[in-house]
């Protein structure tokens, strides 16, 4: 009988209609700002730019599997956050062998493409994190969700900075940096996510039945 309850018991809490929505409408946005950011990081050669496209179709995966294991037990929401983490340490490393590559064959990023889309997708991100910004203090699947709006939204501001530098300077290197820095977001966000689901699980591994 223990045996049996064990998965039920130390089940999933009830779901919050709020946090589901949050998800909902963050997909949508990040989906549609993958497209867009997409497009336009190919048309002005900017790194920082694919980055972020990158990084919101990483998102929009991340939201989507958030949903599928809302109603799930804490070991299956534990496992599926160990995975995003995963995949957000990806992305850090993927940004730096992009920008190296961008290095190496001398591309010359638009500054004022990249200007108005890092507008358009700070707009989009801040939107986001205000939405999940209450949920940020709960299991490491919701701090999982609210560390990639936040850092979504740290990497749009990067990218406008980067514009400025791209545009004052004419060279390629603010948007290096920029891509540096949000490799290094991605990499210290998965550390944080992977180490609090690990913790989890242990504690769902050794719980009493």
């Amino acid at each position: 009988m223990s045996a049996g309850c064990h998965d039920h018991c130390h089940s999933a809490p009830a779901v919050d209609p709020r946090f589901r929505k949050a998800l909902w409408i963050a997909l949508v946005v990040n989906a549609g700002m993958f497209g867009v950011e997409l497009a336009a990081g190919f048309g002005a050669e900017s790194v920082s730019l694919l980055a972020d496209a990158a990084d919101f179709l990483g998102d929009a995966a991340n939201y989507a599997l958030s949903l599928f294991v809302l109603t799930l037990a804490t070991a299956w929401r534990s496992r599926a956050a160990f995975l995003k983490g995963v995949s957000m340490g990806s992305y850090g490393v993927a940004v730096l062998a992009l920008a190296a590559w961008n290095v190496h064959r001398g591309a010359s990023p638009d500054a004022a493409t990249m200007g108005v889309v890092g507008v358009l997708a700070l707009a989009a991100n801040v939107g986001v994190a205000a939405m999940l910004y209450r949920f940020r203090g709960g299991d490491s699947n919701m701090r999982s969700v609210w560390l990639c709006s936040r850092n979504d939204a740290i990497g749009n501001v990067a990218i406008l900075f980067a514009a400025l530098g791209v545009f004052g300077t004419g060279s390629i290197w603010p948007d290096i940096a920029v891509a540096g820095i949000m490799a290094a977001l991605g990499v210290t966000a998965s550390v944080s996510v992977i180490r609090q689901s690990l913790r989890e699980l242990r504690g769902a591994t050794t719980a009493p039945a």
